[in-house]
């Protein structure tokens, strides 16, 4: 059916948004109808038609609705599938934006090509200070981390730093080191510094990143600014009306709600609070931040690293290095105190956990704080491995915040770093939502694809976006149904938010958030749904995303 559109002329908009005015008095703003509307009310109930008026929706029903009320704006459908906003319960906008400043290392197989792409970079820009993000050993010949010879040979006299996919770890040239004043003697709690032959190697893992942070040259509020509405874009582009920012600090916080008050920034979303001591200590005196476009009123702390930089909190050794294995990068008594003082202000706390002892330790601070209130909805994030003993510690109160394109991203090598019975614990999302009852979807962007697609893809297939379609699925007993996708990026996602009551499904009183796509992601083949299209977004009511043709 979306083809048909395609064979329009004069470029117009998509047929069905081009909008018949209505010349009696205005009653509704908009008449959506001949629809398929997944509503993710109750009952999942599915519908044609719906109304909204002052950006948010006033009815759902059948066709009945295109008599029943008079619009300012209709819209013929023609039988595509339209589902609430989606919702990233895991991402990070501003990262996002301000990754177009920096070298784009994401697809290298090796530390030749690194080293080939920064020389590139530098014949065109010839900065004075290089970043780059996205390098991941693990897709190269030789998956051990790398040390930074080859960048102190190719570039003895600027600095370097390179940030892991995972953002835990940096690569970064002797230069650097130097400018950072750091010798061979510095120590570290809760992350890694390489070190071989007495010489630092270039590699900082985790807490050991701050000591480059402070040499690092700060992006401009001009730059942070576009980098946000950048990001923005890019979001509604992929269908996204509200992202979960993980981790903020307070003056980035204040600067989305300037931009959302100004209308430059119009996304949705759910920021959670930086573990820094001044940004906690301003909100625990002032309260929540809640507007209809941003929440304020949770913590994203580090209970440990990631796996792919060794840095997770493992119960045993890794697998492929038996002699190595991580701390927690905060104690757990800290980690108790933080978890007092925000049930004791009623905010939520948002872990990031990988390893099974970091998961461990969280779950036991999270049952202890939490005995005696009724609805914390604390989450962990990632939730990624989990030991057998474990999972019946996740409760209704306790939710697992996920992304499933992390699973088919690691599959490859996470066996390696984990051994065959410990990986049974690992990215088990149907185990977890047995035992919490739900689920919030997110991807982690940009260390994954800000596409919603390929999360609802990777939970249901659990196969990569570039796995042929006979390969085997990674672990297919934790699969979950589409229904469980959809809810995790939908109603799930806004209740781990708070948000239930105002986004998330399709009904009477809620923000008219919602996306139309080109094929009904429900029932198409799995294999087609990774080709579906975004045809529009829609924000209020109002278009803030469609495909031009």
């Amino acid at each position: 059916m979306y083809q048909d559109f395609i064979m329009t002329k004069n470029n117009l908009f998509l047929l069905f948004f081009s909008f018949a005015l209505v010349s009696c008095s205005k009653r509704v703003d908009l008449l959506v109808h001949n629809a398929n509307i997944y509503t993710v009310n109750e009952n999942f109930d599915q519908a044609t038609a719906f109304v909204v008026k002052n950006g948010k929706f006033v009815d759902v029903g059948g066709e009945e609705l295109v008599t029943k009320f008079k619009a300012a704006n209709t819209v013929d459908a023609r039988g595509l599938s339209i589902f609430p906003g989606f919702i990233d319960a895991h991402g990070h906008l501003l990262e996002l934006g301000l990754n177009q400043f920096k070298i784009d290392l994401r697809k290298t197989q090796s530390m030749d090509e690194v080293v080939t792409k920064i020389k590139r970079h530098q014949a065109t820009y010839n900065q004075k200070f290089i970043q780059g993000v996205g390098w991941d050993q693990n897709l190269w010949e030789d998956p051990s981390l790398p040390d930074n010879q080859k960048l102190n040979d190719a570039f003895p006299d600027i600095p370097i730093v390179l940030e892991r996919i995972d953002g835990h770890a940096f690569l970064v040239n002797q230069k650097a080191i130097e400018l950072a004043n750091l010798d061979y003697n510095i120590q570290v709690e809760g992350g890694q510094i390489g070190k071989q032959n007495g010489q630092l190697t270039g590699l900082f893992t985790d807490n050991a990143k701050k000591y480059l942070q402070k040499i690092i040259p700060p992006f401009t509020k001009e730059d942070k600014i576009k980098a946000l509405i950048d990001a923005q874009n890019m979001c509604f582009e992929n269908g996204l009306t509200t992202i979960d920012q993980a981790g903020m600090s307070k003056s980035d916080i204040y600067l989305i709600d300037s931009l959302q008050r100004k209308k430059l920034l119009k996304l949705r979303v759910y920021g959670m609070i930086e573990n820094d001591p001044d940004a906690i200590d301003h909100f625990m005196n002032s309260g929540r931040l809640k507007t209809d476009l941003l929440n304020v009123r949770s913590v994203k702390i580090f209970a440990d690293g990631a796996l792919g930089s060794r840095g997770a909190a493992l119960k045993k050794h890794y697998s492929d290095q038996e002699e190595h294995n991580s701390p927690l990068l905060i104690s757990k008594d800290s980690l108790k105190r933080l978890a007092d003082l925000l049930v004791s202000k009623s905010f939520q706390m948002n872990t990031h956990a990988i390893g099974d002892a970091a998961n461990q330790t969280v779950l036991e601070i999270y049952n202890e704080v939490l005995s005696q209130e009724e609805d914390p909805r604390w989450r962990i994030e990632h939730a990624q491995v989990i030991a057998a003993e474990d999972f019946q510690q996740f409760n209704n109160k306790i939710i697992p915040s996920i992304q499933p394109t992390h699973a088919t991203s690691d599959m490859d090598w996470a066996e390696d770093r984990l051994g065959p019975e410990r990986l049974k614990g690992a990215y088990a999302y149907k185990d977890l939502l047995d035992w919490s009852g739900i689920l919030a979807l997110g991807t982690d962007f940009p260390v994954e694809d800000v596409s919603p697609i390929k999360t609802f893809y990777a939970a249901v297939a659990r196969k990569s976006p570039k796995s042929e379609p006979s390969q085997k699925a990674f672990q297919s007993k934790n699969a979950l149904s589409r229904y469980e996708a959809l809810m995790g990026m939908t109603l799930w996602a806004a209740y781990a938010n708070f948000e239930e009551n105002e986004k998330g499904s399709i009904e009477v009183g809620k923000f008219a958030d919602f996306v139309i796509l080109d094929q009904d992601i429900m029932k198409s083949n799995i294999e087609r749904v990774l080709k579906t299209r975004i045809v529009a977004t829609i924000l209020n009511g109002k278009i803030v995303f469609s495909n031009r043709l």
